[in-house]
């Protein structure tokens, strides 16, 4: 992606991934045509390589695309909102998006062994509805392997990761005005007026 100096923040893209983890997987159907799913993905640290863990459904086409051209895209967004020209102390200005994304490159391992998926998907469970966990636990065997045959899940190694935030970095005279507007704003702009005391953009009020 596009990516000028001034809004490159790698140091931020894991906690971008946990706190937004709906992410877009890109790759390339059999004619060459991009293909997405939007999927929950679960983030591990191994050392210093990120994996990612998530699963489709075994009708979605999407594993056998991982399965030939293992190389796939990522993509992550947090937090996004339109920017007024009334946050400049002049007239001669253009409206703006401001948002936080990551671009992942990763290369994908299918794993379609029923333990090792059930396995997998205990994480991921955790990471949203602790509490199903015991329940998952509690239902049929029959019920559960089903399930499990259903679904194809995956680990995606991250080879490369790209974060981009762009919020008007490089244009202080806006920021004032800019964080008082996003922070009156809807539940997106006030996340984003966050990220400007975070960054330290702006002091915390």
């Amino acid at each position: 992606m596009y990516l000028p100096s001034h809004f490159n923040h790698p140091e931020h893209a894991i906690k971008l991934m946990r706190e937004h983890p709906l992410a877009q997987l890109v790759s390339c159907d059999d004619d060459g045509f991009p293909f997405v799913t939007p999927l929950p993905l679960h983030l591990e640290m191994r050392g210093e390589q990120v994996v990612l863990q998530g699963h489709c459904a075994k009708g979605n086409p999407h594993w056998r695309y991982l399965q030939s051209r293992p190389q796939a895209l990522v993509l992550f967004m947090g937090p996004q909102a339109f920017m007024s020209t009334r946050v400049y102390p002049d007239l001669t200005r253009v409206p703006t998006w401001t948002y936080l994304t990551v671009q992942a490159r990763v290369e994908a391992n299918l794993v379609q062994d029923q333990a090792a998926k059930d396995l997998m998907l205990k994480p991921l469970i955790a990471d949203h509805d602790p509490a199903y966990v015991a329940q998952w636990q509690g239902l049929p065997e029959d019920y559960t392997q089903a399930m499990l045959a259903g679904v194809v899940a995956f680990e995606l190694k991250v080879l490369s990761l790209d974060c981009k935030v762009k919020l008007n970095q490089h244009r202080p005279e806006s920021h004032v005005a800019m964080h008082q507007a996003y922070a009156q704003g809807k539940e997106q702009e006030q996340a984003l007026a966050q990220w400007m005391v975070d960054l330290g953009l702006v002091k915390a009020p």
